[in-house]
């Protein structure tokens, strides 16, 4: 385990240093915020003790800079009697508990035996949320890397996404991608599949209706914009929703508050909302079938998702994904695929895109022998 000590004091830091190094972990230290943030910057730290009053960059400057870098460590300020005010603020503002001086030895070690099962608590939650949410995006093309390269840049920032593609091109998981590597990864993420709503019943979804607003209505129910409170909402299909609905939806995104079906009371809600389309917009506003309006308010960022044939160099790595993640759900084992079976599948015209791509590996897993030939593919696939 390995911690790290930012006091300006260095008897401080030199003898705690020492205790815990005798207590089997392995130290560094620093002389303030600004060093320990550099030193952040080129190691993990399971734990960060950081005194509060320091020269250079002090105690609550330093966390707030921890904060940014996004880091999973437990930050520990260390704090005399007269700054507790300021601990406690520290530990609203994300710190993992505070310490006061004189240290104590047993406390401090009890603290790092907390934080280390906090650490890997916040470890374990980030494996289960890339089960839920799905993994990074497979695919090394230039065009997959332009669109991590987005992911990265956009994702930090409360920035509205737009993103375009065909059907089975892997939207939703751009959208997944946005908000796990976002600040509110720890809020709700909401999916909405505007498509597979019915016109009438859309508006309820999305903003919530209150008991006794229509005959169906037996209780007060929660629409997707408060479900996704602090945290990110994606709008999948956006084009087919209906003008009614798209007026409402660009209130909230104007005004960041809403009133549920039945009701006259605005709730003030926090959301990021992420739309997807296989549609062109701009064509939709044409038509006058997609509010310009709206469109202007989705699309500070767009991000287009390039099909799977103008991709082909990642199908070997995909087939692999699929091959490993299909084996591991269903028990089945890996077969070898034959450089001629692959060149047929990167030759192939993908007209469903990643989605088919999964399904056709999945058949030839069940369908084939021992390996995937060529004529395994020739038979199942073409």
């Amino acid at each position: 385990m390995k911690i790290l000590i930012i006091d300006d004091e260095r008897s401080i830091r030199n003898s705690l240093k020492e205790i815990l190094a005798d207590e089997g972990y392995d130290v560094d230290v620093a002389e303030n915020g600004q060093q320990g943030c550099e030193m952040v910057e080129k190691e993990k730290y399971d734990v960060i003790f950081c005194d509060i009053k320091m020269p250079v960059m002090d105690g609550v400057e330093t966390l707030a800079k921890l904060n940014s870098m996004g880091i999973d460590s437990a930050v520990v300020m260390i704090s005399g009697h007269a700054d507790v005010d300021t601990a406690v603020d520290c530990i609203k503002k994300g710190a993992f508990d505070f310490i006061q001086k004189p240290l104590d030895l047993n406390r401090i070690l009890i603290t790092i035996k907390n934080a280390k099962d906090k650490v890997h608590l916040v470890k374990e939650t980030r494996s289960l949320k890339k089960k839920v949410y799905g993994q990074e995006m497979v695919g090394e093309s230039p065009a997959i890397k332009e669109i991590k390269d987005m992911i990265e840049k956009v994702a930090p920032t409360d920035a509205r996404v737009l993103v375009m593609g065909a059907n089975g091109t892997g939207k939703e998981l751009v959208a997944r991608n946005l908000h796990q590597k976002s600040n509110r990864s720890a809020m709700p993420y909401v999916e909405v599949n505007c498509a597979a709503i019915p016109s009438e019943l859309i508006e309820s979804e999305l903003f919530g209706h209150e008991k006794g607003s229509f005959t169906s209505a037996i209780k007060q129910h929660k629409g997707k914009f408060e479900q996704a409170d602090g945290g990110t909402l994606f709008l999948d299909e956006i084009g087919d929703m209906s003008l009614a609905a798209q007026a409402k939806v660009l209130r909230v995104l104007q005004e960041k508050k809403l009133s549920r079906v039945g009701s006259d009371k605005d709730i003030v809600v926090d959301v990021r909302v992420v739309a997807a389309t296989n549609k062109n917009l701009k064509d939709e506003i044409a038509k006058g079938t997609f509010r310009e309006d709206l469109y202007h308010r989705l699309s500070v960022i767009v991000i287009k998702v390039p099909t799977l044939d103008q991709r082909k160099e990642d199908i070997p790595l995909l087939v692999d994904h699929f091959m490993g993640q299909i084996c591991q759900e269903t028990g089945m084992q890996p077969r070898k695929v034959e450089p001629e079976a692959m060149k047929l599948l990167i030759d192939k015209t993908w007209t469903g895109n990643i989605r088919e791509l999964r399904n056709v590996v999945e058949r030839l897993l069940i369908l084939s022998g021992a390996s995937i030939t060529a004529d395994d593919v020739k038979t199942y696939v073409y």
